[in-house]
């Protein structure tokens, strides 16, 4: 009995891997056939001849880990970019910490040739990130699109960042067309999946196409219907040059590379261009299509997405979302896109002084290829010289202070991340002047004395989970813990909920996607957007040493979670702080009253160890006389705290 069924075990496993290995196959012979094709016309096309007709500009939006990387992948191959068993994965991924993670980070572009019925179209494909935390690269490289294709896995179904990315192109009126990946998985449910893209899209389930962007299968089908379904751009090549500037990038010997979407007119190599927002003319060295790698081209005409090197050398002259025009042109600059809004806030200090111009100098490159980073420069007493950074989340800013260190060997101190706090200020005949009663705080050290304020808001996100029913429970009591609010619940199906909470930013910026994941054993998604400000009952909460407030170590809390936290951080500071020669006090107090306390014994010397013998009054003697000159240094010591400490402090 064992034997029959270990080997219809054995067969099963033959006939899956025959299925697979022939589904390549077939895949293989289609490339070689649509490759040599693209070969041939790859060398001989101008791509600058191509009408308008024959050119879609598309972008691929999908939930983390849903195959958009892969898609794009077989994509390049089969439109002959690139070779096919190359050994070269994610291609569009350049980054290092793009291929350590697993993620995409940076939209990349890639100029795609697909020949149908005899004529050579040219598909402009933009990759795009899938975290919630990178968002601002979907919405800028929507600006440039005319269509998108929404991928769904058929394993997992529709997830958070898919029901936002949906909402994101549905807004910008792009055509959608909804592709499901990854149907060669065992449990694989294309029609459970279709029924949920009708139930919340209302897309029908005949228009759904379904791939294996892994094997290979169906990927004509892909490229067939971006041709037949994304629009026309609407362009006019015979007006002005006029481009949109949606990303950049710095190249040590180039300079500032913009990628530029050409509206209307055109644009050759020596020509003089100006910034409609800077008034700075530049002439234009280089011009190239990203195929992935760059191909140089004489020209660049409108629909159509180039690379433009014309000698800029900071990020102020490359405004992402700025207009470059033929310099004797008056014109109207081109509708650009909302600039991101940060939500997490972090100080970023050098490990050294001396390091402080490098550092700034790989911040102000870093920034330039990753705009939705807001600089500010900021000081502190313990860590000297610095800045204050704005981040949209915390996976962006690992991914920022990881960029640092890789590309620029930058080895930086980032603090504790926060939020930014709006407070209501009691009326003064000076802000009645001005009308500045509101103040914006995101570093405590600057929050105001308690009697100066009326009313304290802070930020709120509307926050969508996405989650199998029996983790309904632990989900629900982890959001009212964070002080979250309901306000929807909706059934996808007979297994997935789809929940709304109202939740603090403050609560969800550290650990809250880890937790969901943790309770729901990994099959939660969680995606959110800015909701803005509500009224909150928030304190300063005051790490005080021996009475001396250290505005460093102060935190900006909620009031029902100021003794916990206090609690916590007096017992990390009893951990680190080193002893010294005094008594030292550490506590947290909020508006003057102590919550918690924890104390640092001091050295002690045995005085007496001298004394052979004699009177008891000789002992008593020395002992009073060590106590004065405790209570004295006491009174006038000044308790230094290493840099270490603000360090292992600020850091958690």
């Amino acid at each position: 009995m064992i034997r029959i069924k270990c080997r219809l075990v054995k067969t099963l496993k033959d006939n899956i891997l025959s299925v697979n290995s022939y589904s390549r196959l077939l895949f293989n012979v289609r490339l070689q056939k649509y490759s040599s094709q693209n070969e041939k016309t790859n060398n001989t096309t101008d791509f600058a001849k191509i009408p308008v007709e024959r050119i879609r500009n598309f972008s691929i939006i999908a939930h983390v880990d849903h195959g958009k990387s892969t898609l794009a992948d077989r994509l390049l191959e089969f439109t002959g970019a690139i070779k096919e068993n190359s050994g070269n994965n994610q291609v569009l991924d350049k980054l290092q910490v793009e291929r350590e993670r697993g993620i995409t980070v940076k939209a990349q572009t890639a100029s795609l040739l697909y020949n149908v019925d005899g004529e050579d179209y040219l598909l402009n494909l933009i990759d795009t990130p899938g975290h919630v935390d990178f968002s601002n690269e979907v919405s800028r490289s929507l600006s440039a699109c005319q269509g998108v294709i929404l991928l769904v896995d058929a394993n997992d179904g529709v997830q958070a960042q898919t029901v936002a990315n949906f909402y994101l192109a549905f807004g910008n009126d792009l055509v959608i067309i909804p592709v499901l990946n990854k149907i060669d998985l065992k449990n694989a449910d294309p029609e459970r999946v279709c029924k949920q893209l009708q139930s919340l899209f209302d897309i029908d389930p005949s228009e759904v196409i379904k791939i294996s962007a892994k094997l290979g299968k169906n990927i004509d089908s892909v490229l067939k219907a971006v041709v037949k379904r994304v629009p026309i751009p609407i362009v006019n090549r015979t007006a002005p040059f006029r481009g949109l500037i949606f990303d950049s990038s710095f190249d040590k010997y180039r300079g500032v590379l913009s990628l530029v979407y050409v509206q209307d007119g055109n644009v050759k190599v020596g020509d003089t261009i100006t910034s409609y927002h800077n008034k700075k003319s530049f002439e234009i060295k280089t011009l190239s299509l990203l195929r992935p790698q760059e191909v140089p081209v004489e020209r660049l005409v409108a629909g159509q997405i180039g690379l433009v090197g014309c000698n800029m050398r900071s990020s102020k002259e490359a405004l992402i979302g700025d207009t470059l025009h033929n310099s004797n042109d008056v014109i109207e600059p081109l509708q650009g896109f909302t600039p991101a809004r940060p939500m997490v806030f972090a100080g970023i200090y050098p490990m050294d002084q001396s390091q402080h111009v490098n550092l700034r100098s790989a911040i102000e490159k870093l920034t330039l290829n990753d705009s939705a980073v807001t600089v500010d420069v900021g000081t502190s007493p313990a860590l000297g010289l610095g800045w204050r950074l704005g981040f949209l989340g915390l996976l962006h800013m690992e991914v920022f202070s990881q960029r640092l260190e890789q590309e620029y060997a930058m080895d930086a101190i980032i603090t504790a991340p926060s939020v930014t706090y709006k407070l209501k200020l009691k009326p003064t005949k000076q802000n009645l002047k001005d009308g500045t009663d509101y103040i914006y705080v995101n570093n405590p050290a600057l929050f105001p004395d308690h009697l100066t304020i009326e009313e304290t808001l802070e930020p709120i996100v509307l926050g969508t989970i996405i989650t199998p029913d029996k983790y309904m429970g632990p989900i629900i009591s982890m959001c009212m813990e964070r002080r979250g609010v309901q306000k929807n619940a909706t059934n996808i199906d007979n297994e997935r909920v789809m929940l709304q909470y109202e939740l603090p930013l403050c609560e969800i910026v550290v650990d809250f996607h880890d937790t969901l994941k943790t309770l729901s054993s990994g099959y939660a998604s969680f995606d959110y957007e800015d909701h803005g400000y509500k009224p909150s009952n928030l304190v300063k909460l005051s790490i005080l040493l021996n009475g001396n407030a250290v505005d460093e170590l102060s935190a900006i809390v909620h009031i029902t979670k100021a003794q916990t936290v206090g609690r916590q951080m007096v017992l990390r500071l009893r951990d680190i702080i080193p002893r010294q020669m005094v008594h030292i006090a550490v506590q947290a107090a909020v508006n003057g009253k102590v919550l918690a306390r924890e104390n640092i014994k001091a050295f002690r010397k045995d005085v007496t160890a001298k004394l052979y013998g004699g009177d008891v009054t000789r002992r008593m003697k020395l002992l009073a006389q060590q106590a004065a000159g405790k209570k004295k240094m006491r009174m006038v010591a000044n308790i230094s705290l290493p840099r270490d400490t603000f360090i292992d402090v600020l850091k958690k």
